[in-house]
Order: structure tokens, then C-alpha cells, then sequence
């Protein structure tokens, strides 16, 4: 049945991709996003369509490309600390993101004034302005002072990412032919507002300075207050509510339990943790090799730094077109299998690069690493979106944002290994901020341990992308999990039926 709903909306001229019937190539090229969209509107409601774009778009996608440069510069020129300290610094920055399953317990079991996604919003918004501000206009602060503006920063994005997955995680399990779709709306977002912030980052940093281009993060955080009050949501029925919240938090608990317990569930989670955490990261080391003026290394400037990362921004498009026009349809294990491979030989790059290999076969460094980039850019996103479409396929009805939580906890998990382990390394072979003899060995190891993560592609299932994963005990209505979902949904007709009786009084 799924199926066939899917094909109508194919046919419905909204994700084809035959040319028109009538028509030239290029309008047709032009409409088909916009007929896509819309599909999306329709079948997914306008305001959930219009909040992934802010959260993922402006919230992640803009704010984290323009953190990623500003963020750099801060710490190398503003704070002058040794790459190896910003690694273990970062580690900080990822903790809210460790404890996604707090928020998600949060946004699931705790509604504010009977509602469970919009406060969620307006508070994310706030934290994010206010720490993004103190930041920004702070004179002399210390190390300690803006770690902890950093983690705010960091905390407002995790709970506002956790609540619109929650959202998405939901209407996976309800229109789970969609699920793709919805990874790629995500993506693409993602991508067009990284292409933007890495387009501006560079020329911000060059004339306000790193801690001035800091302050216009301010706006992402500003819009998710807006979010908070223009996305739409059911208002739950509130009687007795204080006296449920405690039942629904061991529900819960117990329901993340109870799911993780299946093979069909543990087993992809733990290949991608593997995959994050064996990909370890070289990235403050490369940065200040590369930002380095003293020849021979690049000594790229601030708006070709820039530059480079808006570029990978496109290509990050292109990842998620090739995903959403060619990829999508594949197992879930071929797919990853691939794409992981691909990720550990587009390492290859670096090492070149690093080792200056590049000089020697005639091509410059501005050329290479864009290229780099591009193509590192590209298999990444063909490798991270299978794993988001899996995640969102092992959720329990009835606790969507909390499991899904705890998925990306497990992820951040194998991230904040990466980056502990890429700051022991880096520390181990003594790159600091004006010796770089030892990167290229840095390089060298990250690429074979990517690799090494291939052992584990047995985890995976070799269901479609399109399947339900989950056994169907889980989903039955005689589940805990699925009982407290149904609680909810009956509170929340309890509620939209108050609605319009009140609105009939009046």
C-alpha cells in the first residue's frame, strides 16, 4: 500500500525525475524542486517543512559553517592555543550532544503548557542568543569563560536539533515511504545554509575579526524563538498531567531499554558508532598547517579558507542530489559498504596534499584542495544520509524523539571518541602550531582506520531503505512504548476537541 502511495506521488509530477511532458528541460528542471517541496507541504504540513529548513538550514547549516571558520580563527588567533588543546577543548563542545537523550526525555514526557515541541524552541533560541552575545562582545575573556560560551552555543543547537527530529523521526514511522525524502529536505537544507555561512565566513572574519564575526550567530537563535511560536502542534489535554510525568519518564526509559535489547536495533547502532569513532579527527592539526604563512606550507588567507569550505558546501549538494535521484532505492548494507569505502580512499587526498605530492605532479594548492574538498564533501554525505534514514527507521512509536535521541547520542559518542583520539595523536606526534613534520603520519593512521571500519558492515541489514526494521512487537499497540504513544495521541484529541468546543462557546 505504502508503495503504491509512493508511485502516485511520483506520478503527481513531485520527486520524478522524467522530463516533462510539454515542456523544455530547463523549466522542467527548475519546477521539479519546487513541485517536490510542496509535495512535502502537503503531505507533511508547512510549518514542519518551514522548521526543518530553519533548524537544519539556518540553525545548523549556516551557524555551524560559520562556527566551524570563526570558531578557528578564535582559538588560533584570538585565544593562541596549540592545535592539539583546541582538539581536546571541541570535546566540551560535543557533551550537549552526548546527552541528546536528556533533551529528547525532555521534549517527549515534560510539555510545557501542553505543549511538547514549541517551548523547546523558544528556550534553544534564548540559550543560543545570550551565549552567542556574551561571546561576540566579551572583552579579555578567558579560556575557561568562552568554553563555556561555546558549550551554550553548542546546547541551544542540540536541543533544537532533537526537537525537530523528534518531528521527523514521528512522521518517518507514520509516512515511512517519505523517510528519504525527509533525510534529503535535511541535507539539502543543511548544504545551502553551509554554502552560505562558509561563503560570508571568511569575509566576517577578515574585517570584524574572529570574536566580532562570532556575533552574527546571533540570528539563527533569534529565528528559533520565532520558530517556537509559529510551528504547528496539538496542544495536549492537561489534566493530571504533573502526576503522568513520572510514569512516561520510566516508560520511557524503559521503552529505549527494551528496543536497544534487539539485534535488529544494537547491531546497526554499534557499526555506526564504529564508523564515527574510528574516523578520528586531524582537523585542528591541518588547519593550522594549511593557515600557516612560513613556506613551504599553503598559508591559505581567511576568504580563500572561506571559499573552499562554500565550495564543499555545493558538493555537499551534489551528495545529496546523487543520494535522493540514484541512491536511495539501495540496501541499506550495499550502500554503506560503498560509502565507506569511498571515505577511507578519499583520505587519500589529504595524505597527498599534507605530503605536497601535489607540487610534484604539477597541480597547486589552491586547485588540490579544492578538489579535496569537493570530493570529501560528496562521500560524506553519501555515507552520513543512509545512516540518518536507518536511525529514524529504529524508533518505537511513542517515544520517536527520546530513541532518536539516544541513536545521535551514540553517534556524537563515536564523534567525541574521534576527536579525543585525534588530539592524543596529535599531541603524541608533537604537532603544535608551527611544526607539522609529523601530520602527514596523522593523516596516514585516520585513513587505515576508516578503512578498518569496513570489518563491521555485517551489522548492517540488508533491508531496503524504504522497509520496516522493527519487529512487529515493538509496534503493536500492546507495547509500553507504543501505549504511551497512544496515550499521547489520545491527549491530544482530548485536547483539539477542547479546542473547538472552547471556540464554539465563544
Amino acid at each position: 500500500m505504502l508503495e503504491v502511495e509512493h508511485e502516485a506521488m511520483e506520478a503527481d509530477g513531485l520527486a520524478g525525475s522524467g522530463p516533462a511532458r510539454g515542456g523544455g528541460g530547463w523549466a522542467e528542471a527548475v519546477l521539479e524542486p519546487v513541485r517536490w517541496v510542496r509535495m512535502l507541504c502537503r503531505e507533511l504540513g508547512a510549518t514542519f517543512v518551514a522548521g526543518v529548513v530553519l533548524v537544519y538550514g539556518l540553525n545548523q547549516g549556516f551557524a555551524g559553517s560559520f562556527f566551524r571558520v570563526a570558531s578557528d580563527y578564535y582559538w588560533k588567533d584570538v585565544q593562541r592555543v596549540q592545535p592539539a588543546t583546541v582538539q581536546f577543548l571541541s570535546i566540551f563542545f560535543h557533551v550537549p550532544w552526548v546527552l541528546k537523550p536528556l533533551w529528547g526525555v525532555m521534549t517527549d514526557v515534560f510539555p510545557v503548557r501542553g505543549y511538547r515541541r514549541r517551548p523547546y524552541f523558544v528556550f534553544s533560541g534564548m540559550l543560543g542568543m545570550f551565549s552567542t552575545a556574551i561571546l561576540a562582545m566579551g572583552v579579555g575573556l578567558s579560556v575557561t569563560s568562552a568554553v563555556v560560551c561555546f558549550v551554550g552555543i553548542s546546547t541551544a543547537v542540540a536541543i533544537a536539533d532533537v526537537t525537530i527530529d523528534a518531528c521527523i523521526a514521528k512522521n518517518s514511522i507514520d509516512k515511512p515511504a517519505l523517510a528519504p525524502d525527509m533525510q534529503s529536505l535535511c541535507a539539502f537544507s543543511s548544504s545551502l545554509g553551509a554554502l552560505i555561512g562558509y561563503a560570508t565566513s571568511g569575509m566576517f572574519v577578515h574585517h570584524l575579526g574572529a570574536q566580532g564575526a562570532l556575533g552574527v550567530m546571533a540570528l539563527p537563535p533569534i529565528m528559533l524563538i520565532f520558530l517556537g511560536f509559529y510551528i504547528y502542534e496539538l496542544k495536549m489535554y492537561q489534566h493530571n498531567m504533573k502526576e503522568k510525568v513520572l510514569k512516561k519518564v520510566t516508560v520511557a526509559v524503559k521503552g529505549m531499554v527494551q528496543t536497544i535489547k534487539y539485534p535488529v536495533v544494537w547491531k546497526p547502532s554499534l557499526y555506526m558508532f564504529l564508523s564515527l569513532a574510528l574516523s578520528i579527527s586531524t582537523h585542528e592539526g591541518q588547519f593550522y598547517w594549511y593557515t600557516n604563512k612560513e613556506p613551504p606550507n599553503p598559508g591559505f588567507s581567511q576568504e580563500f579558507v572561506g571559499m573552499v569550505h562554500a565550495v564543499g558546501a555545493v558538493a555537499s549538494m551534489v551528495g545529496v542530489l546523487i543520494y535522493h535521484k540514484n541512491l536511495k532505492d539501495y540496501p541499506f548494507r550495499s550502500i554503506l559498504f560503498f560509502a565507506q569505502l569511498l571515505h577511507g580512499a578519499s583520505g587519500l587526498l589529504d595524505l597527498t596534499f599534507v605530503l605536497r605530492w601535489n607540487l610534484a605532479l604539477g597541480v597547486p594548492d589552491a586547485v588540490f584542495v579544492t578538489l579535496e574538498e569537493c570530493v570529501s564533501r560528496v562521500v560524506g554525505r553519501v555515507r552520513l544520509m543512509p545512516m540518518m534514514v536507518l536511525s529514524t527507521k529504529l524508533c518505537p512509536p511513542g517515544a520517536e524523539g527520546t530513541f532518536f535521541a539516544l541513536l545521535m547520542c551514540i553517534d556524537s559518542l563515536g564523534m567525541l571518541v574521534a576527536k579525543t583520539a585525534g588530539a592524543f595523536v596529535l599531541r603524541a606526534l608533537h604537532v603544535t602550531r608551527t611544526d607539522f613534520s609529523n601530520l602527514w603520519l596523522a593523516v596516514l593512521l585516520r585513513n587505515l582506520l576508516r578503512l578498518s571500519a569496513l570489518g563491521a558492515i555485517f551489522l548492517v541489514p540488508t533491508a531496503d531503505q524504504t522497509d520496516v526494521l522493527l519487529p512487529q512487537d515493538l509496534l503493536s499497540s500492546g507495547s509500553p512504548v507504543a501505549a504511551a504513544g497512544d496515550e499521547d495521541e489520545r491527549l491530544l484529541q482530548l485536547g483539539k476537541l477542547t479546542s473547538h468546543t472552547d471556540d464554539d462557546d465563544v
